[in-house]
């Protein structure tokens, strides 16, 4: 356990109501995945001595009962879960911060003094304790594995605060944002969302935009932009694209989950795909009740499709009921989630619950399931640095 937690720096002089956060640990049952002591001692293992990445999480604590949500983000403090991450195994975290829920000065998210003010104010708390690391370069990821210490890789999960103009991805590049979408489920100027009834792609705007990232060495992600804008911002781009946090189509059809053609295009830059777990998204008909075991058939048809040098994980967790969170903002933002065959629901996905469990559970299914030490230092975070080397500056 660390001795600091978040805005402890303020001694108490914050003076802002705060509702009860959820725990970082325990909130739900273990995972039961009949995994031997001896895969879970390698698992263990190869988790210690590589470097393991999340390609898309929010390793911050929510409200108890998240209905109290947008009051918590009003108040511009999203508190680190600095001890989930001690407990992690993870190396590095992809944090997308408040990301669309990011309502501190109104309602409409996406706004870009939100956004600056959610990165200024989570940088200044991770800069009062020495557990985690802002990650801006890979030679930091490589610094945060030898000394033991968990990196955040700052990010948005669309580009949309910067309305038209171009040099705020300068702005928030120099800020610390390292990766960046080209839309969320609603559409902006750079092309389409996933949730556009009428696929129009990327725009003029657009590749122009993907061609300053790649100036700036800024990671672009294409998970909640449309079929058509992901595939053609791939072929804009000249360094490698992720697809942080996604999944097949073919497993499950539904709006959020992407088609054999955009999969095989984030392959082909050179990039990796992240397999996620947010509630009621990759679900499977073999596994129609959301669970790692739903997760790891979309990882399995991906490998397939694209190989073991493009896969990974990006479990889109949080600390809090997430399936809460997705009911407090269904009227805010579009989630393009609607499933077209039936599931049974679940309050948590088993397995995948959180930032802390996710990749001790990911590594022993692994072992479990027969993958060489080499395939899973690739999926688990190989893959992902091989890409950045080729992306950053």
């Amino acid at each position: 356990m660390t001795d600091y937690h978040s805005y402890d720096y303020l001694g108490g002089d914050l003076g802002l109501p705060l509702d009860p956060l959820a725990p970082e640990f325990d909130r739900v049952g273990p995972y039961s995945g009949g995994f031997t002591a001896a895969e879970v001692d390698r698992a263990e293992r190869l988790l210690a001595d590589n470097v393991t990445i999340s390609l898309h999480d929010h390793p911050v604590r929510f409200p108890a009962d998240m209905a109290n949500t947008p009051a918590y983000n009003r108040t511009g403090r999203q508190h680190t879960a600095f001890d989930g991450l001690a407990a992690s195994g993870l190396t590095i975290v992809f944090d997308n911060m408040m990301d669309g829920t990011a309502t501190v000065t109104g309602n409409t998210p996406w706004q870009f003094d939100d956004v600056v003010t959610d990165l200024g104010m989570r940088q200044a708390d991770v800069a009062h304790q020495s557990d985690v690391v802002v990650i801006r370069t890979v030679d930091d990821i490589r610094a945060a594995h030898a000394a033991g210490k968990v990196g955040l890789v700052f990010g948005l999960e669309a580009a949309t605060p910067i309305g038209n103009d171009l040099d705020k991805l300068d702005v928030l590049y120099g800020l610390g944002i390292r990766q960046i979408g080209i839309a969320y489920s609603e559409s902006n100027g750079l092309g389409a969302g996933l949730s556009e009834p009428v696929d129009f792609g990327l725009t003029k705007f657009g590749r122009a935009a993907v061609r300053r990232m790649n100036q700036l060495g800024l990671a672009i992600d294409v998970s909640h932009s449309s079929d058509l804008t992901g595939i053609q911002a791939a072929d804009a781009s000249d360094r490698p694209v992720f697809m942080t946090h996604a999944g097949a189509k073919a497993i499950w059809d539904i709006p959020r989950l992407k088609s054999d053609d955009a999969l095989k295009a984030i392959a082909a830059t050179g990039g990796v795909i992240g397999m996620s777990a947010a509630p009621h998204t990759t679900v499977s008909h073999a596994h129609p009740k959301h669970s790692i075991l739903s997760v790891m058939d979309h990882f399995l048809y991906c490998l397939d499709l694209v190989g073991i040098d493009h896969v990974g994980f990006g479990p889109d967790t949080l600390y809090g009921d997430h399936v809460g969170l997705h009911n407090a903002f269904a009227g805010l933002i579009s989630s393009a989630g609607a499933n077209a065959a039936p599931h049974e629901r679940v309050p948590y996905v088993d397995g995948l619950e959180n930032p802390t469990e996710n990749f001790h559970n990911i590594a022993a299914w692994l072992v479990h399931n027969g993958f060489s030490d080499e395939d899973m230092v690739k999926v688990l975070g190989g893959n992902i640095v091989r890409a950045l080397e080729g992306i950053w500056v």
